[in-house]
C-alpha cells in the first residue's frame, strides 16, 4: 500500500493553511493534481478544487460503498487514472430498546424514505464558494463511535457508520466546523435533530442527534458559532454529537479533515 501522503493546503495568503490526509481508501480522499481551468467529475458528480499555493487540486470524497480498485477522474475528456486501496474497518455492536429503531414498521419507514430524500438532496447539493478547506472540532469529549465501523442493531447487520460519534452531556454547545450555509434542519428518525451546513462545492459537515438547534435554514454561520447542543434524540444509546463530512455526495472520515479528531479519547 502507498504510504499516506500530506498535502498542506492554503486557499489564499488570508486564509489559514490545514492537513488533509491523502486517504485512499472507501471512506477516505484523494488528492489528484489538476490543470487550472479544471472541471473536474467523479461517478458523474462535481469535485471540489483547490488552489495550493498556485497548484490547483482535485479533493476527491471516496464512499464507505466503493469497492478498491482503479478508478478515473474525468476532466474535459481527460482521464486521470487513480487506485483505491482496501481498508478493514472494524465492527460495532449496539443494543437498542426501541424496537422499531432495529425494525422500523410501515409508517416509520414512510418517513425514513422521505427524510432519506431530503437528506440526500442537500447532501449531494454542489453550490457556493467555499470560503476555507479548515476546519475545527465542533465539541470536546471521547469518540464512542469511530467512523467506518460495520455496526449491528441488535444483531442484525446495518450500513458502517457514517461519521464520528463524541459523547458529551446534553446541552455541550456545537459549534460550527467551518463557515458555511445551513441547508438543512430537522427532527429525523434515525438521526434526530440535525443541522446540515453546506461549505460550497460538494463540501457539507452534518451533525445528528442535538437536543437543540439554534439556527434557522439558509442561515450563514461563521467557523466555531454555536449551532446548537448535544442531545439524545433519534436512534442513540446516549448523549454524544454524530460528526458527518461529506464531499461530493460521500461520507469520508472526519479526521481527514480535522487532526485533532485523532488525539480524542476512545
Amino acid at each position: 500500500m502507498r504510504p499516506a501522503l500530506i498535502v498542506v493546503i492554503a486557499l489564499c495568503l488570508s486564509t489559514p493553511a490545514t492537513a488533509v490526509e491523502d486517504s485512499r481508501v472507501p471512506g477516505g480522499v484523494a488528492i489528484i493534481p489538476v490543470e487550472a481551468d479544471a472541471r473536474p467529475t467523479f461517478n458523474d458528480k462535481p469535485v471540489l478544487t483547490i488552489n495550493d499555493n498556485g497548484q490547483h487540486l482535485a479533493v476527491v470524497g471516496l464512499a464507505l460503498s466503493l469497492e478498491p480498485g482503479n478508478y478515473i477522474l474525468q476532466n474535459k475528456g481527460e482521464q486521470i487514472p487513480f487506485q483505491v486501496m482496501p481498508k478493514k474497518y472494524l465492527e460495532q455492536r449496539i443494543y437498542l430498546k426501541n424496537k422499531r429503531h432495529v425494525t422500523p414498521n410501515t409508517l416509520d419507514l414512510d418517513r425514513i424514505k422521505s427524510e432519506s430524500q431530503k437528506q440526500r438532496g442537500a447532501l449531494n447539493a454542489f453550490d457556493g464558494t467555499l470560503e476555507s478547506i479548515r476546519m475545527i472540532l465542533p465539541v470536546e469529549g471521547p469518540i464512542s463511535g469511530p467512523f467506518g465501523k460495520r455496526r449491528f442493531f441488535n444483531d442484525q447487520p446495518r450500513r458502517p457508520h457514517s461519521g464520528t460519534d463524541i459523547a458529551a452531556p446534553t446541552g455541550t454547545p456545537i459549534k460550527a466546523a467551518a463557515t458555511g450555509r445551513v441547508s438543512l434542519i430537522g427532527d429525523f428518525f434515525f438521526n434526530g435533530r440535525l443541522v446540515v451546513i453546506d461549505h460550497g462545492e460538494g463540501l457539507k459537515t452534518m451533525y445528528n442527534h442535538m437536543d437543540r438547534i439554534d439556527v434557522k435554514k439558509g442561515q450563514v454561520v461563521a467557523q466555531g458559532e454555536v449551532i446548537g447542543t448535544v442531545g439524545a434524540t433519534g436512534r442513540v444509546t446516549g448523549a454524544h454529537l454524530h460528526l458527518g463530512v461529506i464531499l461530493n455526495g460521500a461520507s469520508v472520515d472526519p479526521k481527514l479533515f480535522i487532526p485533532e479528531i485523532r488525539s480524542l479519547p476512545q
